[in-house]
């Protein structure tokens, strides 16, 4: 294995990176529905986003298996290239109990044709993970790895257990640490990141689409997030307004993905899958989480994210007749 001396570039690309979900086969097995699978990576790469994360907390990550995994990337590198995008960023996340599994992921991920890592902390111990051994982790990782780490930050997915400013600030000058992605929704992070790093060192995205104009206000790089894998053109178009000094333009577009975004991401990772599923078409058998995740059935709760999404529907096809 490698080290980050052979990694291609440390810098993360800006942007919107759309963390793809992953569909399943609806029966005893629930092998991956590689048909709708390979429909919806060609849909996110022809629609302009700036990179894809396979097997991120969206792709279901904890239940993917090393060749899935493998697989993902290698095929979502095939269809990049199929659309003339060769050099197309792919990152591959990464969750594991120990650091040992945590690598082999990476490593696998990079032979399969991964660029970056997005990895989160083991966290099943989680009161022995102290701020020491998280940054001990993180610097570990980034020693070892092949390709540029990218920290994922999510408190709520890991009984709580969070990177702070202090810490990123120490693991932003390791040299195989690209970045953070933000789903604490701490915006004053990214404000100091900005301050304390270059944007080849070290980059903080948001985690969640609502916030993209607030990230980028104030030195952020771009956004992570679910909702671009059924909104990405008006994900990149708010991206690109602001980056190119349309700034009211972007903050209105902004303000309209408020609500779609609190639809979506309140509704879990099955509410995400049935209405991405609902909103482009594809097969109603591939809109279940692996189980024991429960299915998306309450009727309540369709109607809730059907309608907060609903009036972002004709703004993204205005955006994709546009282009």
């Amino acid at each position: 294995m490698g080290s980050y001396e052979d990694s291609r570039s440390k810098a993360f690309p800006p942007g919107i990176h759309a963390p793809s979900v992953t569909f399943f086969e609806d029966d005893a097995k629930q092998d991956i529905d590689w048909t709708t699978q390979e429909n919806h990576l060609e849909f996110l790469v022809k629609s302009g986003v700036h990179g894809i994360v396979i097997a991120g907390s969206s792709g279901e990550a904890a239940t993917l298996t090393m060749d899935e995994r493998s697989q993902l990337v290698s095929r979502t590198r095939s269809i990049a290239k199929a659309q003339g995008k060769d050099k197309f960023p792919v990152t591959i996340g990464c969750i594991a109990g120990c650091t040992r599994d945590i690598m082999s992921q990476i490593t696998a991920g990079h032979r399969s044709g991964a660029d970056y890592a997005l990895v989160l902390v083991p966290s099943i111990f989680h009161w022995a993970m102290t701020k020491k051994a998280v940054v001990a982790f993180f610097q570990e990782v980034a020693d070892r790895s092949p390709v540029p780490i990218l920290i994922y930050n999510f408190p709520n997915l890991l009984s709580g257990l969070d990177v702070d400013s202090d810490m990123l600030a120490e693991l932003g000058s390791h040299p195989n640490i690209c970045g953070v992605k933000l789903t604490c929704g701490g915006i004053a992070k990214v404000t100091r990141i900005a301050e304390q790093f270059r944007p080849q060192e070290f980059v903080a995205l948001s985690g969640m689409s609502d916030w993209i104009v607030p990230a980028l206000s104030v030195g952020g790089a771009g956004c992570i997030s679910g909702l671009a894998n059924l909104f990405p053109k008006t994900l990149v178009a708010i991206y690109e307004l602001y980056t190119t000094g349309k700034v009211a333009e972007a903050t209105v577009l902004q303000k309209q993905l408020g609500l779609p975004e609190w639809g979506v991401g309140t509704s879990g990772v099955n509410g995400m899958k049935w209405i991405i599923v609902k909103r482009r078409g594809y097969p109603e058998t591939s809109a279940h989480c692996r189980r024991p995740f429960p299915r998306f059935v309450d009727a309540e709760k369709q109607e809730r994210v059907m309608k907060l999404t609903a009036p972002m529907v004709p703004i993204e096809k205005e955006l994709t007749t546009r282009k």
